[in-house]
């Protein structure tokens, strides 16, 4: 069976989730997946108006008729209902979304709606998601600006802390690159030395080509154990302004970062990979 053949498109009907479409329906071509939307809806989202005039259960049917009938038509040209099913469920949407990933999903698709989302990525469904999905999930900031690249154009990128993680997410971008037919490049950052110590300069670079020579060394290593050969580049710098520089040097379709591997007290996503996810110049896939 193949890394992704299943693939959950959450919507909310917005310019996002329309111009995201692309990005799945390429996804889905790549892998030969199958595709499901879904919606999540709130059943007390009525207003006093409305239960002032007739009582909560017509209400709350006609609420739910609609967002049948919304969801039925929404995007019925890229995704004929017949063809790609469609999830309609009740309650909290980052919740609804993770339980559901979980019943036979390989990948979550959604986007990050481009705007308030780059300054504040906690609080939003996406975010939320990232924390909580146990299955990869593809994230796209601009996808209402910006197409794919075109289904010949297969270059990705993977990001790695040489922790002890590293091993999962380099499996994971190995075999997903193999499936697709898509060309794998390494990045890894050095951290720079502490700016406010002093430091002569020779011996800086002597420390930096010691730590070059030794995060080769480690990747080199973890290579062989995947069966991986890709090209790999190493930046020095603070952490994730190295990596989103050599990320926006490449012309890749997507980046795949990692994520803990069981959510925490502050849930799977860290520190970085949110800063990765928000400032990416195309999209993440977090695994």
């Amino acid at each position: 069976m193949g890394l992704i053949t299943n693939i959950l498109f959450p919507v909310d009907f917005s310019p996002s989730c329309i111009a995201m479409a692309a990005y799945v329906k390429r996804a889905a071509t790549l892998f030969g997946a199958r595709v499901s939307l879904m919606h999540v809806f709130d059943p007390a989202s009525y207003s006093g108006l409305e239960l002032y005039v007739r009582n909560p259960t017509e209400v709350a049917e006609e609420h739910l008729e609609i967002a049948h009938d919304r969801l039925d038509s929404f995007l019925k040209a890229d995704f004929p209902a017949s063809d790609y099913p469609r999830i309609l469920v009740p309650g909290d949407p980052a919740t609804e979304i993770a339980r559901a990933a979980g019943k036979g999903f390989d990948l979550i698709m959604m986007p990050t709606h481009a705007g308030r989302f780059r300054r504040m990525l906690l609080g939003s469904t996406t975010a939320k998601v990232l924390d909580s999905a146990d299955c990869p999930v593809a994230t796209s900031m601009h996808a209402e600006t910006i197409a794919p690249h075109s289904l010949e154009h297969r270059e990705w990128l993977c990001a790695l802390s040489l922790g002890d993680d590293s091993e999962r997410v380099l499996h994971y971008a190995h075999k997903a690159t193999g499936e697709a037919g898509a060309n794998l490049r390494i990045i890894h950052a050095i951290p720079a030395a502490d700016p406010a110590l002093p430091v002569r300069l020779d011996l800086e670079e002597q420390m930096q080509c010691e730590q070059r020579q030794g995060a080769h060394t480690r990747i080199d290593d973890l290579q062989r154990r995947v069966g991986s050969q890709a090209a790999v580049r190493i930046e020095v710098g603070p952490v994730k302004d190295a990596l989103l520089q050599a990320a926006r040097q490449s012309d890749a379709d997507a980046l795949i970062i990692g994520r803990s591997a069981r959510p925490g007290s502050q849930g799977r996503l860290l520190d970085l990979a949110y800063a990765m996810v928000r400032d990416s110049p195309f999209p993440v896939v977090s695994v």
